[in-house]
């Protein structure tokens, strides 16, 4: 069995920068096992595998594999493959702006691509669920011990560690300055002894101390838990963190807009936008968006699957 494929580099511009991905636009007769097996050998954060929707309302199906297992929502997958099938002719636009739904495992999640001279150049979606918090994280002395960091450099109050999800859990953990982000360490001793289990063992740390002045936040996402040591450019952790922001936003009512700088200490500069719609007091809707580019595209040859 000879499959084509597509990779892209997803929120940035330019080739070589954002999270690379791997995207089988015609993944039918592939099971479970081989899916996995081909995620391993790309060896990338995740791969997509693209199936025929099971609702004629939504778009595409997509199965979403890291190196360690299939996993129910992720944004840099979403907005990249919504990209590629666009870029490839799989998805027609439908003028400068296309909207399309995708069914993860998370539920559906609606995705709006952005065309320029018949072109994509940027998609967004929308989180598939409303923000959940998680339980309380371990303690600041614990979670600092954990990222190989001073107590001083995590931030308390208002802005302290708490664990969310619109799809999958993601441990916030604000920091002083972007020099703490930088310094950061994940102890894998401590990680397996304290946050392995926790609600959220993916770690994002941030400080609102960017290097770009187009940029609200500096970040860092790990991933240890699904053999990711670290990502450069999270959209899942994107879409918890506007939840996370958006509840302490003091206006009961609006749309709050926030730019993620992620991937700078793995030279895969990153920019991830964020839009927070409030309604009542309470955040209403998350979007996570970026540009992508596409990289290479080649056949990948299954024998014996």
């Amino acid at each position: 069995m000879r499959l084509v494929y597509h990779t892209a580099d997803v929120f940035t511009e330019k080739i070589f920068g954002g999270n690379p991905l791997a995207v089988f636009p015609d993944a039918r007769g592939l099971g479970d096992a081989v899916m996995l097996q081909i995620a391993q050998e790309f060896n990338l954060s995740e791969t997509v595998f693209v199936l025929p929707p099971e609702s004629q309302a939504n778009t595409r199906r997509l199965r979403i594999f890291t190196p360690a297992a299939e996993i129910p929502f992720a944004g840099h997958p979403t907005v990249g493959a919504a990209y590629v099938l666009a870029a490839i002719g799989e998805i027609p636009l439908t003028g400068d702006t296309t909207h399309i739904v995708f069914e993860e495992g998370a539920g559906p999640v609606p995705v709006t691509i952005r065309a320029q001279n018949g072109k994509p150049v940027f998609a967004q979606l929308t989180a598939p669920l409303a923000p959940v918090i998680g339980p309380p994280p371990p303690s600041r002395v614990a979670l600092a011990e954990i990222l190989s960091l001073e107590i001083a450099d995590l931030m308390g109050g208002t802005m302290a560690p708490q664990a969310v999800s619109v799809g999958m859990p993601i441990l916030l953990v604000p920091l002083r300055d972007r020099g703490a982000v930088v310094r950061t360490s994940v102890r894998m001793d401590l990680w397996a002894a304290t946050l392995k289990q926790y609600w959220a063992p993916q770690i994002m740390v941030l400080a609102k101390d960017p290097v770009f002045p187009t940029s609200d936040f500096h970040a860092r996402v790990f991933v240890p838990g699904l053999s990711i040591p670290e990502d450069p450019a999270t959209g899942a952790a994107a879409a918890a963190l506007g939840g996370y922001l958006g509840a302490r936003e003091p206006a009961a009512q609006g749309t709050f807009t926030y730019v993620v700088e992620q991937g700078f200490e793995m030279g895969r500069e990153s920019l991830l936008h964020i839009e927070v719609d409030k309604s009542h007091g309470s955040v209403a809707t998350i979007r996570v968006g970026g540009h992508a580019v596409l990289v290479s595209h080649g056949e990948f040859n299954v024998q014996g699957n």
